[in-house]
């Protein structure tokens, strides 16, 4: 009796054993999440999805005191960094006018435009080092050398064009370049369903320091404290808000067991269709975007409009954008980011090609308000947009560093071109024709990555 039992079960147990497989082989072909974190008994089929498949964590925790927590520091990172680059229409205006006056106002720009390539470009190294478990190298390096470059601003003479490019266009350029991309890619760490909503928030911070800082610069730089005194205080501020962020931050997963070098990474990406006109888009609409950030403080100021309203369009503009940062999170978690972020590009440069008719306060105030809100829907779904092309976790910092290197030669060579067309005699059309054919036809590189991703299945958000 006990034989023939012992052989029963054993009988029941070869039957139910195909049952379990087949029933998990069939879940997996319909549940399948933004990047596989189960472990799988199954063979991969090569080493980045085995890294994958044998993640220690099953779940995000979408949030959660830590979670938010590094929120909270990322959006101050994205206030001291890329808040101050997009300020730069401050310094320009000041510079222009009064620091630098042996100086054209394209060769000033290329101060700003720097700037802004060694931040957006710099993701290339630094997107290395977060996929590679560097996360506190860059953000302690970062914080140093942004903070170091602009106390040395404070040092510089009037009239030493060097001088300003080294400590404003380089130095605090690679500080905040080294900032970038970590602070945005360890929100991954958190969110997975949310991710786009977070990394809006993120990015909002930037908005929000670009409204703070000009406010700031321009009540101090035209006031009784000077130069030296109101950049010196402006880096005080800049280094309390990263001391914070310092302490707030910091990343929930280790790094990946198995990370893709630079090169074979790049050779896979051109590749994928979709990330290519993706890319392209980000070249595109970055080399007119700046126009507007860097020149519309001054052609308010060369319109005879006042000096005070002149100040604060910058102010209007990066207010604008602060809401529309935020506004576009909710908008790509109902219809994607891709989509969101093509209809941004398109409206964008539609804003731009506008300024050709920029000439009174009304005109003004209407370029600032509709070219920042749609600016900073484009600008917050920058690292989203990328994230949903990328093929596994583990690759998401090494997407968004090719993609930001090649936005960053955009714009530096963008606002200088603008500076060149505009000239001395202020022929503001050619400009803003300039600027507004590139930003188009990175509108139409964006619709192409969204036919693509169509195709795909992926250019609508999938919520469980």
């Amino acid at each position: 009796m006990t034989a023939e039992v012992a052989e029963e079960r054993t009988v029941q147990g070869s039957t139910r054993a195909p049952s379990r497989s087949s029933h998990l082989e069939e879940k997996d072909l319909h549940e399948k999440p933004e990047f596989e974190t189960t472990v799988d008994t199954t063979k991969p089929r090569d080493p980045e999805a085995q890294q994958v498949a044998q993640a220690p964590k099953t779940e995000f925790p979408e949030g959660g005191l830590r979670g938010w927590a590094t929120v909270a520091g990322a959006f101050c990172v994205q206030f001291c960094g890329f808040g101050y680059t997009s300020s730069f229409g401050v310094y320009q205006d000041y510079y222009v006018r009064v620091y630098m006056t042996n100086e054209t106002a394209s060769t000033i720009s290329w101060i700003g435009s720097v700037n802004a390539f060694i931040v957006v470009g710099f993701g290339l190294f630094a997107g290395q080092l977060y996929d590679r478990g560097h996360f506190k190298l860059a953000i302690y390096l970062g914080s140093f050398l942004l903070v170091f470059g602009l106390f040395m601003l404070s040092l510089a003479q009037p009239n030493q064009f060097y001088q300003v490019f080294l400590s404003q266009g380089v130095c605090a350029g690679i500080g905040a370049g080294l900032l970038y991309i970590p602070s945005i890619a360890v929100i991954s760490h958190y969110f997975a369903r949310r991710r786009v909503l977070a990394m809006s928030i993120v990015a909002a911070g930037s908005s929000l320091g670009s409204v703070i800082h000009p406010i700031m610069l321009n009540n101090t730089l035209n006031g009784s404290l000077g130069f030296g005194n109101s950049v010196r205080a402006s880096a005080g501020l800049v280094a309390g808000m990263l001391l914070v962020a310092i302490l707030l931050m910091k990343p929930r997963l280790p790094p990946p067991a198995h990370t893709t070098p630079l090169l074979p990474a790049i050779r896979k990406f051109s590749k994928d269709s979709a990330y290519v006109w993706t890319t392209a888009g980000l070249f595109l609409v970055t080399t007119g975007f700046y126009y507007p950030l860097y020149y519309l403080q001054l052609d308010a100021s060369e319109h005879n409009l006042s000096r005070e309203f002149s100040f604060y369009c910058l102010v209007i503009l990066n207010f604008a954008s602060f809401v529309g940062r935020l506004s576009s999170g909710f908008a790509a978690h109902t219809v994607g980011a891709p989509l969101t972020i093509t209809v941004s590009a398109g409206c964008c440069a539609a804003v731009i090609l506008g300024m050709i008719g920029v000439g009174s306060v009304t005109s003004v105030v209407l370029v600032a308000l509709f070219f920042g809100f749609f600016a900073g829907a484009y600008i917050a779904l920058n690292a989203p947009m990328l994230a949903v092309l990328a093929d596994s976790f583990g690759e998401i910092g090494a997407r968004m560093g090719v993609a930001f290197a090649f936005a960053a030669i955009g714009g530096l060579i963008g606002s200088p071109i603008a500076g060149a067309l505009l000239g001395d005699s202020y022929v503001w059309w050619k400009p803003a024709v300039f600027a507004g054919i590139f930003a188009f036809a990175g509108f139409g590189c964006f619709c192409m990555a969204c036919i693509i991703l169509k195709r795909r299945g992926k250019l609508l958000p999938h919520h469980p």
